[in-house]
């Protein structure tokens, strides 16, 4: 474990800095998780602690800035205020050092002059520049073995979200101070560690700025791709905050007792009954699951009966509902489905998915004994009335819109794909995922009842900047981005501006400059029905198959949002690094020699 912090973990901060003693008085010692051969050891002695600054390349950076808060002397002369720390909601507020004795002007105190630099980097437009910026490590003081000192418990990497002056009060006297208010990053994509090599590498001068940054946690390379925009997106979630007692590990999600056998993956059953923690559900292993789902075959052609059913509690997702759901909900719902897009002389049975997803490591089903019934069927669940739905830790990813888009796609592609696509999605309310654009959010939107009601509706257009597109189509010329054609008319040329993350519901993107492309009509459509997209690299692919296309033309004038580019790589399900490196095997090669559970599902 030595070399990574992890998330709510309480570690030992002692004035004997001996990095080769991993643990002192029942807890981490912080300076053997952070032992450095580059870097100096850290401080922790104040509020705000920077790493010193190292110049490679003849650019300065800083590895990052330890913020520690020590609540047990808010009011106190050395700190008159309060830090706030909202940790379920990733959200951090931090007054800065200054004090009612200090001469210097607001923001001229050692430890604001580092924040009004890191504020200013972490406000920066260009990924170039964020790139640059420092990590802010938060730390709160808490207290251990009877005494307020000395120990502190790790609360996530952030980046400064806002600042501002305000006016505090010590003793009825007035000064000013910086409030600065901090986004904690998500760092489940790392098991809600933070690995201290990639702080050392900032540290490295023999490392470039992008080296040091592929050794950087998943959030943070998305906020230097983002910035501001992407924060929503990968702020951290209330999973594994809880501090426990007594113990260096987060707690695992509580279950209810009545739960069924826990809904991981068949390995990780074994794990459970061993009485092993489970482990986090990241986003690659969420992919990785969908796409092995376990399947029934007759007579070569997939049974949709899973697939329909975790569309059907995607689109419950989409729509902000619980994920559970109860049986007879389920059972009329889903069993339409099946009825509607049910393969032929195949009986709709909503039963077996609603039980066997849980082979899945996806899926709850709650309200049963702990052991499975000897035969599924409808009247056995129709007199327990059970639920059932996504685990806890997939429907909290899934509630990232980045995720959620990736998963349809990769379901409606390995399962779904010879379907009437349009019909589907149209009936589940995830009509607006078949596109780049997206489509027209109704007034009524929000009063719709369940993925099948309709009613008569308003329609609101989004209105886009005519000027904006013609001044993008002139700075290419007219020239495809991708093909590079510039197609002739009988007066002049002609090409089109394409939105990356579509200004349609549920895309919602913005129309600015670097969410546009230029392509040719045939491009346009390609790209629009997601037919090809634009890997990290910026070479165009074909979403079927991986091949390449050609190479995203771009001009220094005209800057392409990288999360934008991400956001339609999720639609196109080659988001995650595994999708992004291989893709998935014909359908056919992937079921052969998977297990037959039971009939028709």
């Amino acid at each position: 474990m030595s070399g990574r912090l992890l998330v709510g973990e309480v570690l030992r901060s002692s004035q004997n800095r001996d990095p080769l003693i991993s643990d002192m008085d029942g807890h981490p010692n912080i300076h053997h998780r952070t032992a450095s051969r580059i870097l100096a050891p850290i401080q922790l002695s104040k509020g705000i602690n920077p790493i010193a600054e190292v110049k490679a390349a003849g650019i300065t950076r800083r590895p990052a800035v330890l913020i520690r808060s020590s609540p047990w002397k808010a009011g106190s002369v050395e700190t008159p205020w309060h830090d706030e720390f909202d940790l379920k909601r990733g959200r951090v507020v931090y007054f800065g050092d200054q004090r009612v004795d200090h001469a210097v002007p607001v923001g001229g105190t050692p430890g604001n002059k580092v924040l009004q630099r890191v504020w200013a980097s972490h406000r920066a437009v260009s990924p170039r520049e964020r790139a640059l910026a420092a990590p802010l490590l938060v730390f709160a003081t808490v207290t251990r073995n009877k005494t307020p000192k000395g120990y502190v418990k790790f609360c996530g990497l952030a980046v400064i979200e806002d600042c501002e002056v305000i006016e505090q009060s010590d003793k009825g006297k007035t000064f000013p101070n910086m409030r600065y208010e901090l986004a904690l990053l998500d760092l489940q994509g790392e098991e809600d560690r933070l690995n201290w090599a990639w702080i050392e590498a900032r540290g490295d001068k023999r490392l470039s700025a992008a080296d040091a940054l592929e050794r950087a946690p998943r959030s943070w390379r998305r906020w230097v791709e983002g910035g501001r925009a992407v924060l929503p997106e990968v702020r951290q979630r209330p999973l594994r905050l809880e501090e426990t007692a007594a113990t260096s590990s987060p707690l695992a999600p509580s279950r209810p007792e009545n739960s069924l056998i826990p809904p991981l993956a068949d390995e990780d059953v074994a794990r459970a009954a061993r009485g092993e923690r489970q482990p986090d559900l990241t986003v690659d292993h969420l992919m990785e699951r969908l796409r092995k789902i376990r399947v029934h075959r007759r007579e070569g052609h997939v049974s949709p009966h899973k697939a329909l059913a975790l569309m059907w509690a995607i689109a419950r997702n989409a729509r902000g509902e619980s994920r559970l759901s109860p049986w007879p909900q389920f059972r009329q719902e889903v069993g339409d489905l099946l009825v509607e897009f049910g393969r032929p002389h195949s009986s709709p049975t909503p039963e077996y998915p609603f039980w066997h997803l849980r082979t899945s490591g996806l899926w709850d089903v709650e309200g049963l004994s702990t052991e499975q019934p000897e035969k599924v069927s409808a009247a056995a669940f129709d007199r327990s009335e059970p639920r059932a739905g996504f685990t806890d830790q997939a429907d909290r990813l899934l509630r990232d819109p980045f995720v959620r888009s990736q998963a349809i796609a990769v379901v409606r592609e390995t399962f779904l794909a010879d379907f009437e696509q349009h019909r589907l999605m149209d009936r589940l309310g995830l009509a607006g995922y078949e596109s780049a654009s997206g489509i027209e959010k109704s007034a009524d939107d929000q009063g719709r009842q369940g993925p099948v009601a309709r009613r008569e509706t308003t329609t609101y257009r989004a209105v886009r900047d005519v000027g904006l597109a013609d001044r993008v189509k002139k700075m290419h010329a007219d020239h495809c981005q991708v093909c590079g054609e510039q197609l002739a008319k009988r007066f002049g040329t002609y090409s089109e501006a394409a939105h990356i993350r579509g200004l349609g519901h549920p895309h919602d993107g913005p129309d600015e400059l670097a969410n546009l492309l230029v392509l040719c009509p045939n491009h346009h459509v390609q790209f629009d029905t997601l037919a090809i997209y634009v890997d990290p690299e910026g070479t165009v692919r074909s979403t079927s198959n991986g091949s390449r296309v050609g190479t995203l033309r771009q001009i220094p004038q005209h800057r392409i949002s990288q999360a934008h580019l991400r956001y339609h790589r999720a639609l196109c399900g080659r988001d995650a690094p595994a999708s992004e490196s291989a893709l998935p095997a014909p359908r056919s090669m992937q079921h052969d020699e998977q297990l037959r559970e039971a009939p028709d599902y």
